[in-house]
């Protein structure tokens, strides 16, 4: 074997063919990548970017209470963020039809007040160590229940997404044609119409939450949400066409989960924090090279007005 041949082999192949830690956190970022980044690229086509953030901050009490009664229980952590991202979305929702504050702020307020209320809970009784898990993460500490539990949510949302696929693109480029679809403008049947359009909303909601909920054990429930948003965001500035966004996005956050858990490895770095920062290093190489990006909008000619 020749030197660069073995420089590959040991720096890319080798962590993933030799260590079975590395194989789990692998395919747990992989399924991630495919399940939660379109889910992204709808939030920032909805104008509800920071609500993916609100979102992930909202599991942590439900996290703290699955901790509180079962210990470092996996499936108990993750029936709790789901009920808690759920109940405070749907308060949101509520808080902002009773009264004349908007969604996205009324969300603000409870999210503070759940993630504060999360924090504490988990900080009384439990240890740092834990504590910095839930926050955090740890993909390469993925076991094989986490695996399961990542890789079932994945694909479940991926099977949802597909069937809500049609309704959930109606609902965000041209939400008034869905709520006057089947002639309900002309029986008079507005408020199903509103209904039905609010049901996709939450529907969508769910799945939001349901992916934030598998990715808390890889990258934790601050990080979660970094490798749902910032390959949304990135893939934006490369193509207009929505389906390219989707492929885009999720090619970029494959990458950087690989260049992440392998970075994290060779240099002993936190595995959820390293996958984000790559993330992060696309989204500002995007804004620089891409079609829409600094350097093609500074290559444009300007044309000098007559």
């Amino acid at each position: 074997m020749t030197e660069n041949a073995s420089f590959i082999y040991d720096g890319l192949i080798a962590p993933f063919a030799e260590f079975a830690f590395m194989r789990r956190a692998l395919v747990a970022s992989l399924a991630l990548s495919l399940s939660a980044v379109p889910l992204g690229v709808f939030l920032t086509l909805r104008r509800m970017s920071l609500m993916g953030d609100a979102l992930s901050h909202a599991i942590l009490p439900g996290v703290a209470l699955g901790y509180l009664v079962a210990g470092l229980s996996l499936s108990a952590m993750a029936i709790g963020g789901l009920l808690a991202g759920m109940l405070v979305a749907g308060l949101a929702g509520l808080v902002s039809r009773v009264t004349t504050l908007k969604e996205d702020a009324s969300l603000a307020a409870i999210y503070l007040v759940a993630l504060a209320l999360g924090i504490t809970l988990i900080s009384r009784n439990a240890s740092q160590i834990d504590l910095l898990h839930i926050l955090f993460g740890s993909a390469l500490g993925v076991d094989q229940q986490g695996l399961v539990l990542v890789a079932g949510m994945a694909s479940a949302s991926l099977l949802v997404l597909s069937w809500m696929y049609r309704g959930l693109v109606l609902e965000t480029f041209d939400p008034l044609f869905l709520m006057t679809s089947r002639r309900q403008t002309f029986s008079g049947n507005n408020r199903r119409g509103h209904w039905k359009s609010m049901a996709w909303h939450h529907g969508f909601l769910f799945l939001v939450v349901a992916n934030l909920v598998a990715g808390f054990q890889t990258l934790g429930t601050l990080m979660a949400v970094g490798l749902m948003m910032v390959p949304a965001v990135s893939s934006r500035v490369w193509h207009v066409s929505l389906f390219f966004q989707l492929l885009n996005a999720s090619v970029q956050a494959m990458f950087a989960s690989v260049a992440g858990l392998l970075l994290s490895y060779h240099f002993d770095t936190p595995s959820g924090p390293t996958i984000i920062g790559c993330a992060g290093a696309l989204y500002f190489l995007s804004l620089v090279f891409a079609p829409n990006g600094w350097l093609a909008r500074w290559r444009k000619p300007r044309h000098k007005a007559a």
